[in-house]
């Protein structure tokens, strides 16, 4: 009895210094899949010290901000965000005597350090898009004492990827793999050039690794990610470079991936090669993200998009040539400096001719370095107010027309995870719907075939189909 029991104390105190060295860290992310990817990958590089995720910023030992320069006044959310963890951190100080390390991270990081440090210098850590592999060596150079700030927004020489350790944990069944960061495009409103850099492929051996590693722990889709990925052109060990539909069409071959998924894509980026996968890679869903910005030349002029409406046109109409079934989507601003009552009613034409699964649409909002910011044609705000309900409405009638022609269709559905109400699952159309159907925990994971019963705005309904019992 007495080796059993000590054997018990020993597990009990082996148990009880596993939860003392294990710290918590909480990241808050913004904006973009790819943000959401590198918020995975900085719980990677921080599991080694000891830090495992968790829900909720109170009780946390270390709080990232994982920030996007999109939007309009993201640096002023950041910067109310931050007030708040002062108050958290100076609460875990005086009533926990616990430190607590706040970190920004991100493109409002890589644009602002400087000021974040002056503005909130409680903050201990500001680390860009292109540095958060340093995070423990950052960690380490923390010292309480003398309240240093710690500011790392260099592009550096060495590429991230080549110094991020394994996943810690699996990501679920469907995830997200980085293939490209960074845009030469250079868009007249768009920061990207200047907070993520210049354009950059993953060699194509080290994303066929990650990917493989993700399936084994259970991923079943994998969406690839970057700026402008459409623009990949990954080393591969043969010596020539690989386009991205040729690096689809060796994902397609690893066993256990199911479906692919790309964004996001330029329109003078989407080759023959690519459109060709579209038809020739079953894995390959039939949904594409494809923005243009605006339907007007003479806005995509300005924007310094560098292709027409013309030549958008033409790349859809090719893909549905290959691909009947494809369900577009696409980013759109109004607003743009200089945009004209004709300008937007040439958006409102290019967006009935295409007809839209969904999109995203947006109020032009200057952003600090880019061209149009400096731009003296600014459009009133009310009449972009004006506009952007405008195109909303279409928009949304399009999405909601799209559901509508699938209701009764028979389609494969990922289950991704359990749904709002009881008994209820949750899972992706190829379409990228949201699909709420009855069904069970175990199916996690699965791929099972639904009828989609009834359309909504934003997602379907469906019941699990027994296809032996329906032929």
């Amino acid at each position: 009895m007495l080796p059993g029991g000590t054997r018990g104390l020993g597990f009990a105190l082996l148990k009880c210094d596993i939860a003392l060295l294990t710290k918590k860290l909480f990241i808050k992310t913004y904006g973009c899949q790819m943000n959401v990817y590198d918020s995975d990958r900085m719980t990677d590089v921080l599991a080694p010290l000891g830090y495992a995720p968790t829900d909720m910023a109170d009780g946390a030992d270390m709080v990232i901000l994982n920030t996007c320069h999109i939007r309009e006044k993201a640096s002023e959310k950041v910067f109310s965000e931050l007030g708040r963890l002062r108050q958290l951190k100076e609460r875990a100080a005086d009533q926990q005597g616990r430190q607590v390390t706040i970190a920004v991270a991100g493109c409002v990081a890589q644009a602002e350090g400087e000021e974040i440090t002056r503005r909130a210098p409680w903050v201990d850590i500001v680390v860009g898009p292109q540095t958060y592999h340093r995070l423990p060596e950052l960690v380490g150079k923390i010292d309480p004492a003398s309240r240093n700030r710690i500011i790392d927004t260099d592009f550096p020489e060495e590429v991230k990827f080549d110094f991020l350790p394994g996943e810690h944990a699996p990501r679920g069944p469907a995830a997200f793999l980085s293939v490209q960061e960074g845009c030469d495009k250079f868009c007249a409103f768009c920061v990207v050039p200047y907070t993520r850099g210049a354009e950059f492929s993953r060699p194509v051996r080290t994303v066929l690794e990650e990917a493989k590693r993700l399936v084994a722990s259970g991923t079943r889709e994998l969406t690839l990610l970057g700026q402008n990925v459409n623009a990949y052109h990954g080393a591969h060990d043969s010596g020539k470079d690989w386009t991205l539909g040729r690096l689809i069409r060796a994902l397609a071959e690893v066993d256990g991936l199911e479906r692919i998924r790309y964004t996001t894509s330029h329109p003078l980026d989407m080759d023959d090669e690519l459109i060709a996968v579209h038809g020739d890679v079953p894995q390959l869903m039939p949904y594409l993200h494809l923005p243009i910005q605006s339907g007007s030349n003479h806005v995509l002029q300005e924007m310094n998009r560098r292709h027409t409406s013309d030549v958008y046109l033409a790349v859809i109409d090719k893909l549905r040539a290959i691909r009947p079934d494809i369900a577009m989507s696409g980013d759109f601003i109004v607003g743009f400096p200089g945009e004209s009552d004709a300008d937007f009613a040439e958006t409102l034409a290019l967006v009935s001719k295409v007809g839209y699964a969904s999109a995203y649409s947006f109020k032009y909002s200057p952003r600090p370095g880019t061209p149009a910011a400096t731009s003296e044609i600014q459009v009133p705000e009310s009449v972009k107010s004006e506009r952007l309900e405008s195109l909303q409405q279409l928009l949304n009638a399009q999405q909601f027309a799209f559901n509508k022609g699938t209701e009764g269709k028979i389609v494969d559905v990922l289950v991704e995870r359990a749904g709002g109400r009881d008994g209820q699952m949750a899972g992706r159309s190829p379409y990228m719907q949201a699909v709420n159907f009855i069904g069970n925990p175990d199916q996690i994971g699965q791929i099972v075939p639904c009828r989609l019963s009834e359309a909504r705005q934003n997602s379907m309904t469906g019941d699990i189909v027994n296809l032996k019992g329906a032929a």
